[in-house]
């Protein structure tokens, strides 16, 4: 039994949150070089602190207490194939990787199965990470064409070298992945390239990169945790092509600067990447179905955001829907028909689909082995994040909530916590930051 005194280390918890998702930056950008040695320092404080955390949040009040908690024994030893795991994770993003880390630092034998062939999942290698190093880089190139003169700083004839910039965004990311991969050796946590799948409640099926059966077999597990993550959503009649017509993904690999873009969504991602290439030098237009942007912001906050945007010459058209899109030549022709009526045709060099993600389930065999999904694709889950399936666990962007990389980890560390022998989960979904990194932030 080990003694702890709940509520300093829930207290802890959430000061170490603030502190991450608190920090003010100059200017507009979450700049990649601090946001590595934020997460790093975020992660250090969760997997360093004492074993469990039981205090009772009530709005603003943490109830003071100490218990003792008996902890089960678990062995970290290896594990071969035909042994059986005590936590098989599918999914090495945020919420996996970090859960995968914590468990085996209580004692428990852990397998991760990525199939991104890369730790980090959507947030450090097409998400988070790579759009804050092209928001950081476009601010810079937007200095020199706007402010540097005032400041008494002359530079003339500055341009890009897109190439070299990519370049920059990918190093960010890539010691950002293999940096996990180290953490993983330290803590030997047993990492699986490939794709999972549910053969029953107690047995991962592995196919390798190829698709082929993995040499790893099938993976015996005790609990099984799904931390797949979200995939982008796609648009009847608008055929992503990561080409012309692009996803966000697509939006981070351009070739050029686009002469004239067109972005369907006025949510975070189609604002945060639009701001990217109008910086860049494209002429950006936003097409909104809604009568606003960011329909989770504010109305106040929201109202000014968009006038301010619209100073930068980005461009709205709302109450606007996309009817269909086609390829034509070099161009895009996009239809488009307002809530009066009105059908346009617009063009763009490019068009970036960003109308929202939805959860990554399929594929996975969950109605195989009778894990309940909700109405939008969600796995069901209790406090304690089990699914219908008593040790099948639910973690991310594939269960309710918002679709964010820190209330991922948050949940990892409180669930296998949990399965360890700790205390019920509890987290504070009223207390969990979010940010548009556009200028203004």
């Amino acid at each position: 039994t080990v003694e702890v005194d709940e509520s300093l280390n829930r207290e802890n918890r959430l000061k170490s949150t603030c502190r991450v998702n608190s920090v003010e930056y100059n200017n507009t950008v979450y700049y990649c070089v601090v946001f590595i040695m934020k997460v790093v320092s975020y992660l250090l404080t969760k997997i360093q602190s004492p074993l469990f955390h039981g205090a009772s949040i009530h709005g603003n009040h943490v109830t003071k207490s100490s218990s003792i908690l008996s902890i089960r024994k678990f062995s970290s030893s290896a594990v071969t194939s035909d042994e059986t795991r005590d936590l098989v994770i599918i999914g090495g993003g945020p919420g996996g990787y970090v859960a995968a880390i914590k468990a085996a630092q209580l004692g428990l034998s852990v397998s991760v199965i990525e199939k991104r062939g890369a730790l980090g999942g959507t947030c450090l290698n097409i998400g988070c990470i790579p759009s804050k190093a092209l928001l950081h880089s476009s601010h810079l190139y937007e200095e020199t064409q706007t402010t540097f003169e005032s400041h008494g700083i002359i530079a003339p004839n500055v341009t890009i070298d897109l190439p070299k910039m990519m370049k920059q965004k990918m190093n960010s990311v890539s010691g950002l992945t293999k940096g996990i991969e180290g953490l993983f050796k330290k803590n030997k946590v047993k990492y699986i390239k490939g794709f999972g799948s549910l053969v029953n409640a107690n047995e991962v099926a592995v196919k390798d990169l190829d698709g082929n059966e993995s040499q790893d077999g099938n993976i015996k597990a005790k609990n099984i945790m799904i931390a797949t993550g979200s995939d982008v959503m796609s648009l009847p009649n608008v055929p992503i092509d990561e080409e012309r017509i692009v996803s966000s993904t697509g939006a981070l690999e351009l070739k050029q600067v686009p002469e004239k873009m067109i972005v369907i969504g006025g949510g975070v991602i189609g604002l945060e990447m639009g701001s990217v290439w109008r910086r860049l030098g494209a002429e950006v237009t936003v097409v909104e179905y809604l009568d606003r942007i960011c329909p989770s912001l504010d109305a106040e906050i929201g109202k000014e955001f968009l006038k301010i945007l619209k100073k930068q010459k980005m461009k709205f058209k709302l109450n606007t829907k996309v009817t269909s899109a086609q390829v034509v030549g070099d161009k895009v022709e996009l239809a488009v028909e307002s809530s009066k009526g009105e059908k346009e045709t617009m063009d763009a060099d490019i068009v970036l689909v960003a109308i929202g993600r939805k959860p990554y389930t399929s594929g996975l065999g969950l109605e195989k082995v009778g894990v309940t999904l909700d109405s939008k694709g969600r796995i069901e889950v209790d406090e304690c994040f089990r699914s219908s399936v008593p040790n099948i666990y639910a973690i991310g962007d594939v269960i309710r909530g918002p679709m964010l990389a820190h209330k991922a980890e948050d949940e990892g560390i409180v669930c296998v916590e949990h399965i360890a022998g700790g205390p019920k989960p509890h987290l504070n979904y009223d207390a969990i930051p979010g940010v548009i990194y556009t200028e203004p932030e």
